[in-house]
């Protein structure tokens, strides 16, 4: 059953399914906890598993509330809604899985609040954590405009349709794009010492290298999820396998 806490001036939309190790999930940019999390089957999956799973909407995604200020979309504000969920629960330590946004907000809230975070897994972002991934200004301005008709970008075309489909608000995710995208370095990869699983498919043209990533951090362990492009890795069973040995292997 969806719940909402309040932090930072967001009403904040969650769910708490299932019993055990603490799962938190933090999803994608334009998308939300019921799109990549439970209509993928994860939240089953892992509850199915023994685990027990947290996941929100971040603010200007889902249920949550919106905002059209560049400054409320920097990672580390959505990381401290993380660490607020945890503290809305009183849990001391969750283990933290992130899928491309997610993942970069899952970083940062381990550098943020580190004893908070047990292991952590990077879905559909590798070494872009780090490089970047790529020009995104085309999908901000498919994103505003008027007539998706006019939308010759690509990737803006992708993202406006993605957006269209789920009836998001198009003005808060344009505006969370200039901020949600800021990069980390290697230095900082260098600091995050949990045990982390970094899991990005071979067709994916936007998250980058997970073995390069990988290979920046103490702890680090690439998966190749085969033949899934970005929007299609976050379902895929393998990755779920692999994500379930990983945590099994990684108590808290």
């Amino acid at each position: 059953m969806t719940q909402t806490f309040f932090h930072d001036g967001f009403d904040l939309s969650f769910i708490d399914e299932g019993e055990g190790e603490p799962v938190l999930l933090l999803h994608g940019f334009a998308s939300s906890m019921a799109l990549n999390w439970i209509n993928t089957g994860w939240v089953k999956t892992l509850s199915s598993a023994g685990y027990r799973v947290l996941a929100f909407d971040h603010r200007g995604h889902g249920a949550s509330t919106k905002s059209y200020d560049v400054d409320a979309y920097h990672p580390n504000g959505m990381a401290s809604d993380a660490v607020a969920l945890l503290d809305h629960f009183g849990l001391e330590r969750a283990h933290v899985m992130g899928y491309s946004m997610g993942a970069r907000v899952s970083a940062f809230m381990a550098l943020q609040a580190p004893d908070r975070v047990a292991t952590l897994v990077f879905g559909g972002l590798g070494a872009g954590m780090v490089d970047g991934v790529g020009d995104w200004d085309p999908i901000a301005e498919a994103l505003a405009a008027d007539d998706p008709a006019t939308i010759t970008h690509p990737r803006g075309k992708m993202f406006r349709a993605f957006a269209d489909q789920t009836r998001s608000d198009r003005k808060a995710l344009a505006v969370c794009i200039a901020q949600s995208r800021a990069e980390l370095s290697q230095a900082d990869m260098a600091r995050i010492e949990q045990p982390t699983l970094v899991a990005v498919g071979t067709k994916d043209d936007i998250g980058g290298s997970p073995e390069r990533l990988a290979a920046m951090l103490p702890h680090g362990e690439a998966f190749a999820i085969e033949g899934r492009d970005h929007m299609l890795s976050v379902g895929d069973r393998t990755f779920k396998a692999r994500v379930l040995d990983f945590l099994q292997a990684n108590p808290l």
